[in-house]
């Protein structure tokens, strides 16, 4: 049988949204950009996350642009 989302721990992108209190389009973009790595997909097409790496993620991607002033094509080579 297989494992539920529940089971494994990932969430959708609206519910890492909300744990870092991002706009979800913020999660797409980095996503399309490839800063921002899905975890696997749903059965409906969702985009799951793992939430504890994609919060490091998004910190250190914060970090870059707000304290750094790096570029999203920097913060590629970087990540």
């Amino acid at each position: 049988m297989p494992k539920r989302i529940a089971d494994m721990g990932l969430v959708k992108i609206g519910e890492l949204a909300n744990m870092f209190s991002v706009l979800p389009s913020t999660i797409n973009f980095y996503t399309r950009e490839g800063i921002l790595k899905a975890e696997a997909r749903s059965q409906g097409g969702y985009r799951l996350y793992n939430p504890d790496k994609a919060i490091k993620t998004l910190k250190k991607i914060g970090d870059l642009q707000n304290k750094k002033r790096y570029t999203i094509k920097e913060i590629k080579r970087l990540l």
